[in-house]
């Protein structure tokens, strides 16, 4: 079914805020400048006027179906709708074949609008190939997540991505401030009236979405008018006193903030990114701030415990020690009390981890050995280094030579145990962070009696 069409159908019946408050114009979108400014992709649009398909992407209310309906309008192009949730092959197929009979008949061009394009199986978004590289369609997609992740490389190369960004508190305030004033679309036909303050509670429960911004502030509107003096209903009488739109009315209709967070999508690995970026820069405040966006959106703790874990070692490894038994302790104390609980020991674990000397030996020291594996292969293990425990082993010459360290002074030995022909690579270099000083000096003490000076 056209999703365009659906809308259509609920205006009929009687539309929310939000929907009333789409806006008409490109004029009266809000935010997005870095796209339609002067000299932008989308600027200076017009009837007639070629665009590339567009993938979309940008954050729930930021307004990806808003510029898709003014683009078609803009355009002066037929602009069909579809929802990947409800959307299959066959209305794809539908669709395509209907734009190729307004191509060939009247040389009209078609904008296919697909909402969450991300949802569409890698064959659904096949079926789109031909007819997108052909120029049956303009391809219009919109998606909330990286399309990198959701869309196959193909289609995505055939398309233009387009960011659009989360609205900033100033634009969403003046989203607010229209709505209240609009005696057409808006409330300004319920005379209420908002200060100043209240903006900025609705702008923060809305957290960048405009759709949420407008659901709040209408559900709040009607319990603004509903408490009126003199007043039974959300709708306003001639002569009724302005009613005021008040804090309280606003965390009745927020009812606490939905925060952004996909465990599948693009949100979910930015936040998991700021949240290890953090520990590495030595930010305790940042760090726990990340964790706890990730824990009250819902994110299962055993997900961040674990990146924590990989942290220790890849990060901080020998500068601390301590830092991998600090984490997989967290792993189990979280396993033993569960939440909310859990959070504490998570939260003395990321402090701790932010606060230690850091170090990626771990890392590359594993890299530069991975690489003379790759590139040397399966190189012969010395017969010295052989276990000679049985009698064939020892006629072969295995473990012939072998000097048993705890034999020497310091229970060390000049020996050579890389297969020979890489004796000599130097694979874990200690940095000068914490504890690898000390391991530096320990290696610097073994170079010396390795070389007998």
């Amino acid at each position: 079914m056209d999703l365009f069409a659906q809308n259509a159908r609920k205006r009929q019946v009687g539309q929310p805020l939000a929907e009333r408050m789409r806006p008409r114009t490109l004029e009266e979108l809000v935010g997005q400048a870095h796209l339609l400014a002067p000299g932008r992709i989308l600027s200076n649009l017009g009837p007639g006027r070629a665009i590339p398909s567009l993938i979309l992407w940008g954050p729930p209310g930021s307004g990806k179906t808003t510029l898709a309906r003014l683009l078609g309008e803009i355009l002066k192009a037929e602009l069909v709708g579809l929802s990947a949730v409800e959307a299959g092959v066959k209305e794809v197929r539908e669709a395509i074949a209907k734009a190729g009979e307004r191509r060939d008949q009247f040389g009209a061009r078609t904008l296919l609008f697909i909402d969450e394009i991300h949802r569409f199986s890698k064959t659904q978004q096949d079926a789109l190939l031909p007819h997108v590289e052909a120029g049956t369609v303009t391809l219009i997609g919109a998606t909330t997540e990286n399309p990198s992740f959701g869309i196959v490389a193909a289609l995505l190369s055939r398309c233009r991505v387009v960011r659009l960004e989360q609205l900033a508190d100033v634009e969403l305030g003046r989203l607010v401030a229209r709505a209240v004033s609009d005696h057409e679309r808006g409330l300004g036909s319920m005379t209420v009236t908002i200060d100043p303050e209240v903006t900025a509670q609705i702008v923060a429960a809305a957290a960048g979405d405009a759709r949420r911004l407008y659901s709040v502030l209408e559900v709040a509107a009607d319990l603004a008018r509903r408490a009126a003096p003199a007043s039974g209903d959300s709708a306003a009488s001639p002569g009724d006193e302005p009613a005021a739109i008040t804090a309280e009315h606003v965390a009745e209709a927020a009812q606490g903030r939905t925060l952004l967070y996909d465990k599948a999508g693009d949100e979910h690995y930015g936040v998991i990114s700021a949240f290890i970026k953090s520990m590495r820069g030595s930010d305790p405040d940042a760090a726990v701030y990340w964790m706890t966006r990730m824990l009250e959106a819902g994110e299962d703790p055993r997900f961040v415990l674990r990146r924590m874990v990989i942290f220790a070692a890849e990060d901080v490894g020998n500068a601390d020690p301590q830092a991998l038994v600090i984490a997989t302790a967290a792993v189990q104390a979280v396993e033993l009390v569960g939440l909310p609980e859990g959070v504490l020991p998570m939260t003395q674990a990321v402090t701790y981890l932010a606060l230690a000397p850091k170090s990626n030996r771990a890392l590359t020291t594993y890299g530069a050995a991975r690489k003379l594996v790759l590139e040397r292969g399966a190189l012969p293990v010395p017969a010295k280094l052989r276990p000679g425990s049985n009698a064939s082993s020892r006629a072969l010459g295995h473990g012939e030579s072998y000097k048993y360290p705890h034999d020497f002074a310091g229970h060390y030995v000049p020996e050579d145990y890389l297969p020979d022909e890489l004796v000599g690579s130097k694979l874990y270099e200690p940095s000068d962070s914490g504890f690898e000083k000390e391991l530096a000096a320990r290696l610097g003490e073994i170079e010396k009696r390795r070389r007998g000076s």
